[in-house]
């Protein structure tokens, strides 16, 4: 193993990580090219904890027990990391993988995200559009929360099609406890994706923060019920910035569950009737 990945695998597992300190060290440390430092604004938090943390942390141990979990680490800079996920605002510098990596590598993949309190009508909208798009070969990425997203995972398996899902907190403390089953039938059979360690407990703060990768490897998002403020739109927003897709069902204008979709729709997202709305855009 290079010295470069030897030392990110330390950053990523010290107590005192944030995204901005490890940059500043990789920064530091003239890991980024000129073009790559470019990319990101200057940032000066201080690193010298986290340093300090770092060198203390055995790579050969926890790759050792990461073995014998399945679990793959794909740092920024290996070949398996996707191209999509790099161009996203602050990129997750490592992904923690269990399941099929090959998934990573499929162009056609859509996010789709939506309630934690879906109703029949969000669910039958799933069950609608989906057949033709796993027909297709569209890979779905959802982040395994309940309602919407758990639906979504569940819906592309029973069709035989192929889905990822993002988990805010690391492999070892799988959130919400509901869908534990389906988390662990996905690391088996599908994919599973975290950019925490195995060991770390789920904050607040990570499930806005996983959004940027459920879009980042999307070429585009559907949202399926959601309020006007919530984290489906946390998303949309992140595949807009990216400058990617953003589908939207509409619904009842009785319902608080459809506001976010239609805020969506009136601010340009294509509104979807059907799946053709959808493969048109990707282009498929």
């Amino acid at each position: 193993m290079d010295e470069l990945k030897k030392k990110l695998i330390q950053l990523v597992h010290s107590r005192h990580a944030s995204w901005k300190a490890i940059y500043s060290i990789l920064k530091a440390n003239a890991v980024l090219s000129k073009n790559e430092a470019a990319n990101y604004p200057s940032i000066h938090p201080r690193t010298d904890q986290l340093t300090k943390d770092h060198q203390l942390i055995s790579v050969d141990k926890l790759l050792n027990d990461y073995a014998t979990q399945n679990i793959h680490l794909i740092t920024i800079f290996d070949d398996d990391y996707p191209d999509r996920l790099k161009t996203i605002y602050q990129p997750p510098w490592m992904l923690f993988a269990r399941g099929n990596l090959s998934l990573l590598k499929q162009k056609e993949s859509l996010a789709v995200v939506g309630s934690r309190n879906a109703t029949a009508y969000g669910i039958g909208a799933i069950d609608y559009l989906f057949p033709s798009l796993i027909d297709k070969n569209v890979l779905i990425v959802s982040g395994l929360a309940k309602g919407i997203d758990a639906h979504a995972h569940k819906a592309a398996i029973k069709l035989g099609g192929k889905t990822i899902g993002v988990i805010a907190g690391g492999f070892h403390n799988l959130y919400p406890k509901e869908n534990i089953k389906l988390a662990e039938y996905m690391m088996e059979k599908q994919l599973v994706l975290s950019e925490y360690p195995p060991a770390t407990m789920p904050a607040k703060w990570q499930f806005p923060m996983r959004n940027r990768i459920i879009s980042g490897l999307s070429e585009g998002t559907l949202v399926v019920e959601a309020r006007k403020k919530s984290g489906s739109l946390i998303t949309a927003d992140f595949a807009l910035n990216e400058g990617r897709d953003v589908f939207a069902v509409p619904g009842s204008i009785l319902s608080p569950d459809s506001d976010g979709g239609h805020y969506l729709i009136q601010q340009g997202a294509k509104l979807v009737k059907s799946s053709e709305d959808i493969l048109e855009e990707l282009g498929m």
